[in-house]
């Protein structure tokens, strides 16, 4: 008989605690901050490197800033020749599959951490 008592007291013991709160959550984290606040193009480039960093000053000069770029469709990237040569056609699908993910909020460009003097 115990043991059928148990689960409906632990789930009377969760329903008093609400998990939405942040009450048991700490709001500071002892790591520094990996991800730019302020992201442009070159910094969504570098992030994406492979080589793509390299349509930088292109891309900045046509579209001006990073929400033109992240609704940009893949025929107005070859207009531009990003990636026009179908040995690097591979940089305009980056471009477009990590534009996806940033607008979706699944991923960020990383600042390169300091690298230690040994």
């Amino acid at each position: 008989m115990a043991w059928r008592k148990t689960p409906l007291l632990n789930r009377n013991l969760i329903s008093l605690f609400p998990f939405n709160s942040n009450t048991f959550v700490a709001n500071y984290s002892s790591k520094p901050n990996l991800y730019p606040v302020k992201v442009g193009i070159p910094e969504f480039l570098n992030g994406i490197g492979n080589g793509v960093e390299t349509y930088a000053e292109k891309l900045e000069s046509e579209f001006g800033d990073l929400q033109n770029l992240l609704v940009a469709r893949s025929m107005k990237l070859k207009k531009l020749n990003v990636g026009g040569d179908p040995k690097v056609c591979k940089h305009r699908k980056l471009i477009l599959k990590y534009a996806h993910k940033y607008r979706l909020g699944l991923w960020r460009p990383r600042i390169e951490p300091p690298k230690a003097n040994k």
